[in-house]
C-alpha cells in the first residue's frame, strides 16, 4: 500500500492526509475547493460522478473517506468494485453494516469506524478486557469539549454537526446482563470525575462499533456514552424532543453550530474501565486520559482533530506494516493497543 486518496479536506481530513504523507504514502487530496497550500496535489471532483470516482480510484492502493456518513456507502462500494483498501471515521450503523457486507466479498481491507469513537475508544477496551481473565462490564466514555466553555449548553461544535445529530438520536447497542440490545441514546445519566473535573455520560450511538456482536457471551456489560459538562443533556433532549427538532436533522445541526461555533483549545477526555477476575480476585482496570491541543505536522492542532486524524492514520500505517490483515472486515478491538501506541502517528496517545 503506497498510493492513498483521502477525500474531504476539513480540519480531520487535511491532518490525516499530511500525517500520510510524513509517513511516505503517496497522498492526493480530493475536495470540492482547490487547495494549492499543501504538500501532496489535490484534485476538485464531484463525488456523486460515479464515472469520476471510478478512474480515480483505478489509480489508488487505498482511499480514506473523512466525508459526512452519508457518502461513504457509496464510496466503499466503489473501493469495493476497485478491489482496493476502504478507511472512514463513520459513526453510523447502517454505513458500517453495508461495509461488513461488502467484506465478504472485497479484494481489499475494509475498515470504517477508524476514528476515536468509534475506533481509539474500541482499541483501548479491548485491551482492558484482555487483561482479564474473567470480565463482567467494560464501560467506555469519550467526550469532545470547550476547556472553557460558556452558557447553559458547555458545549462547542468542533465535530461533523451531522455526526453529533446522528449519534445524539439513533438508538444505541449495548450489552446488558449478558443481551445484546437497542436502548434509547440521551439516556442511562451517570456523572463521571476525572480530575476532580465532574462530567455527565450518556448513551449515544455508534461508539461501540462491533465490540457487542464480537463480545457477546463473553462479557456480561458493555456499554458506549459522551461524556459533556453536567446539564447538556437536559438542554439536548429539550431541543431536539420537546421542541421536535429531532424531526428537522438538518435545520437542528445548522442551529446548534449557529450558536455553539468551534473553539480552539478544546479538550479529548477519554475514559475507559473494565472490571472482572484475576486469579478468582475481582480486579478493576481503567484508561483515563485528556487530550488537549498539540503541535503535530508544523500547526497547532485541536484534540479533536489529532485524535480523531491520528486514529486512522496509525490503523493505516499498520496495515502497510503488515501488522493488520489486508483483506475482509476490520474490527476496531481486534488491533493491538501497544502495537498501536508504538506505531510514528499512534504514538501521540501515550501521554495525556
Amino acid at each position: 500500500m503506497k498510493k492513498i486518496a483521502v477525500l474531504g479536506l476539513g480540519k480531520v481530513g487535511t491532518l490525516a492526509a499530511e500525517l500520510l504523507h510524513s509517513s511516505g504514502f503517496d497522498v492526493t487530496g480530493i475536495d470540492v475547493v482547490p487547495r494549492a497550500e499543501l504538500p501532496f496535489p489535490v484534485e476538485t471532483l464531484d463525488l456523486s460522478d460515479t464515472s469520476g470516482v471510478e478512474a480515480l480510484f483505478a489509480e489508488q492502493d487505498a482511499v480514506l473517506s473523512c466525508l459526512p456518513f452519508h457518502l461513504n456507502i457509496a464510496l466503499a462500494e466503489a473501493a469495493c468494485r476497485a478491489g482496493i483498501h476502504y478507511f472512514d471515521l463513520t459513526e453510523d450503523v447502517p454505513t458500517t453494516n453495508r461495509i461488513i457486507e461488502l467484506s465478504k466479498t472485497s479484494k481489499g481491507l475494509m475498515a470504517p469506524q477508524c476514528g476515536l469513537a468509534p475506533g481509539f475508544i474500541g482499541i483501548v477496551g479491548a485491551s482492558l478486557i484482555a487483561q482479564l481473565d474473567e470480565c463482567r462490564s467494560c464501560k467506555m466514555r469519550v467526550g469532545a469539549l470547550p476547556q472553557n466553555p460558556t452558557g447553559l449548553m458547555g458545549y462547542s461544535f468542533n465535530w461533523s454537526p451531522e455526526g453529533v445529530v446522528n449519534e445524539y438520536l439513533n438508538d444505541c447497542e449495548v450489552i446488558e446482563d449478558g443481551e445484546r440490545k437497542l436502548v434509547s441514546s440521551m439516556e442511562w445519566m451517570e456523572d463521571i470525575y476525572i480530575d476532580g473535573m465532574k462530567l455527565e455520560a450518556f448513551t449515544t450511538s455508534g461508539g461501540l462499533g462491533t465490540m457487542c456482536e464480537t463480545y457477546h457471551g463473553k462479557v456480561a456489560n458493555i456499554d458506549y456514552k459522551t461524556m459533556r459538562y453536567p446539564g447538556h443533556a437536559k438542554l439536548m433532549n429539550f431541543f431536539f424532543h420537546e421542541l421536535l427538532m429531532r424531526d428537522r436533522r438538518a435545520e437542528a445541526g445548522e442551529i446548534l453550530v449557529n450558536a455553539k461555533p468551534p473553539v480552539e483549545d478544546d479538550i479529548v477526555y477519554v475514559h475507559a474501565s473494565a472490571e472482572g477476575t484475576i486469579d478468582g480476585k475481582l480486579q478493576r482496570r481503567e484508561f483515563v486520559r485528556g487530550y488537549r491541543p498539540v503541535e503535530v505536522a508544523g500547526k497547532k492542532r485541536t484534540a479533536i482533530s489529532w485524535t480523531t486524524a491520528g486514529s486512522v492514520v496509525a490503523i493505516i500505517e499498520m496495515v502497510r506494516d503488515g501488522a493488520l490483515p489486508t483483506k475482509g472486515f476490520l474490527k476496531q478491538e481486534e488491533i493491538d493497543l501497544g502495537a498501536f501506541l508504538a506505531t510514528p502517528t499512534g504514538g501521540l496517545y501515550a501521554v495525556g
